[in-house]
Order: structure tokens, then C-alpha cells, then sequence
């Protein structure tokens, strides 16, 4: 399982998760919702939520790529309990808690950060 705005569609999100395929057999990507983006991020995403989704079915990387819940941002972990959690080394707001989190609801999946590709060129802070 994979998480992530996916606002601005760069190489390094293409490595990211390529690298989260190659984790394991299948791979669900969680696409934050607009609401997220706007209470994490504090900014509006260029693209919707609902076109983020179809950039990200589009690679053809994903064998499922959903929405995430607005009012509990773990309780899709819940649903999916997932054996693996891939995370970018630049999602820092997500990965805070989330030990904390998988341990309150008595989950334990293995929670991997991948390296970022070629970070200081692609950020999609960087490309707004």
C-alpha cells in the first residue's frame, strides 16, 4: 500500500511507486483527498481528487488506486490491512503517527521509507 497527493505528476512519483510495486504482490494506492491536501498542505491542489485518481490508474503501476477517507485518514489501512506500507522519504506528516496508529488498532504492518529519486529536481512543491 502506497499513499500520497499525487497533485503534480513527477518522475519521482513513478519511482516512488514502482519501487512500492516492487514491495510486494499487488499495490493499492491511497490518493489523499482535496480536504487533506488542504488541511496538511494548507494549499488547494492544482488537479481534483477525482483526476488525481485517474493519473494514477493511467501508469498502469497501481492493480487498485482509490480515494482516502476524509474523517479518519488510517481507517483505510484498516479496511485494506495491508502486509506493507511504502512511504516517500518526504512524507513526514503521514509517517509521524503512523506507528503510533497501526499499534492503537492492533495492526502491524511493515512500514518501509523509500529513498526519494533525484529529490532536489522533483518535488511537486518544487514544480507548482
Amino acid at each position: 500500500m502506497a499513499f500520497g497527493s499525487f497533485d503534480i505528476l513527477h518522475p519521482g512519483h513513478i519511482y516512488f511507486l514502482r519501487e512500492a510495486k516492487n514491495l510486494g504482490d499487488n499495490l493499492i494506492v491511497v490518493v489523499a483527498r482535496d480536504s487533506t491536501i488542504k488541511e496538511v498542505k494548507n494549499l488547494t491542489p492544482k488537479y481534483n481528487e477525482k483526476q488525481r485518481v485517474e493519473h494514477i490508474r493511467d501508469l498502469r503501476i497501481a492493480d487498485k488506486v482509490l480515494l482516502g477517507y476524509e474523517a479518519d485518514k488510517y481507517e483505510v489501512i484498516e479496511d485494506i490491512n495491508p502486509d506493507i506500507i511504502a512511504l516517500g522519504d518526504d512524507q513526514d506528516s503521514f509517517a509521524d503517527n503512523l506507528q503510533e496508529e497501526m499499534k492503537k488498532r492492533r495492526m502491524s504492518p511493515k512500514i518501509i521509507r523509500l529513498e526519494g529519486y533525484k529529490e532536489h529536481h522533483y518535488k511537486s512543491s518544487k514544480l507548482r
